[in-house]
């Protein structure tokens, strides 16, 4: 075989849709992850959904009996109605808030002062996602203890001491002030992925905008939400199956309660399979929860695809 025809085979084995098969001895290793970390405890998980056990002793097979006690688990459901609370304030306010300090940085502040100050207010949003989730709710945790908390503290210092208050031990402000702490730890995730996006969108289009007399409103409208579209779709997705999975801060901080103010699935599943030894239960509890995540994820790159396409 010549040299000419040799270097061409080599080109057309790297060239999408050719049959070469080279590359499967190094799928191998991942495929193997995959199996032993995701989808070998994920079918064991199904299976014990099925049956009743401790986590020792044998394992009894009961048919639909944990998905039945599921469905009339008050419990349950209200765990995940407190998810949806969860996902206002992972995904709702975050990206809402991203979307227009995002904005304000790359149009306001980039263009009067310079990039590095606008650098550098990102960089003060994005520090709480730096910081691990246990380190991040133990100083909520610290900065809202009833007793020598900092922001009863403060209430006291301003004349506001009437105002103080349990406020992680109350039913009635738990959830409110975790949903404040998941705030503060989110928001730096869409600010940083929107001024990534933003800073590929033509500079002729908000001049051209400017030109016709658009206020900065206008121009976020018209030029700069059509055109971070992608980035929005990605952190919806991300942030919100990640909003479903919220373990960390639950156990951290609340436990769950008080009572079930602030319980959520996964803590809910947790509590299953740990405190109470209730196996088969708890992994129902995770199967549904599983099951929830799949089902939304198809659905919103089905959409996705959508409307990409339509942009295109």
């Amino acid at each position: 075989m010549s040299q000419g025809a040799s270097s061409k085979q080599s080109t057309a084995s790297r060239l999408p849709g050719n049959k070469s098969t080279k590359f499967i001895p190094y799928l191998i290793p991942g495929i193997l992850s995959l199996a032993v970390i995701i989808i070998v405890p994920f079918i064991w998980n199904i299976y014990l959904s099925f049956t009743r056990w401790r986590g020792v002793g044998p394992v009894r097979f009961v048919g639909l009996h944990n998905w039945q006690r599921l469905i009339g688990d008050a419990t349950f459901w209200k765990s995940f109605i407190n998810s949806f609370w969860i996902i206002v304030a992972i995904v709702v306010i975050p990206t809402i808030l991203g979307l227009l300090i995002s904005s304000v940085l790359t149009d306001v502040i980039q263009k009067k002062f310079n990039s590095g100050s606008a650098s550098f207010i990102r960089a003060l949003y994005y520090l709480p996602q730096l910081l691990p989730v246990a380190v991040a709710s133990i100083i909520m945790g610290w900065i809202f203890r009833p007793d020598d908390g900092a922001f009863n503290a403060v209430l006291e210092r301003i004349g506001l001491g009437g105002l103080q208050h349990n406020w992680l031990g109350d039913p009635g402000s738990a959830l409110p002030v975790l949903m404040f702490i998941l705030i503060w730890i989110q928001l730096g995730y869409p600010i940083v992925i929107f001024m990534s996006g933003l800073q590929r969108v033509d500079p002729e289009l908000y001049e051209a905008a400017s030109l016709d007399g658009a206020n900065w409103w206008q121009k976020f409208r018209v030029v700069t939400l059509p055109s971070i579209i992608p980035e929005l779709l990605v952190v919806i997705l991300t942030a919100t199956i990640g909003a479903l999975k919220t373990f960390g801060p639950v156990y951290l901080l609340t436990k769950g309660g008080p009572g079930t103010s602030t319980i959520v699935p996964s803590y809910y599943s947790y509590n299953q399979f740990f405190q109470l030894h209730q196996v088969g239960y708890g992994a129902a509890i995770s199967t549904a929860l599983t099951i929830v995540i799949i089902v939304f994820s198809i659905v919103f790159t089905l959409i996705q695809g959508r409307v990409e396409k339509n942009m295109d």
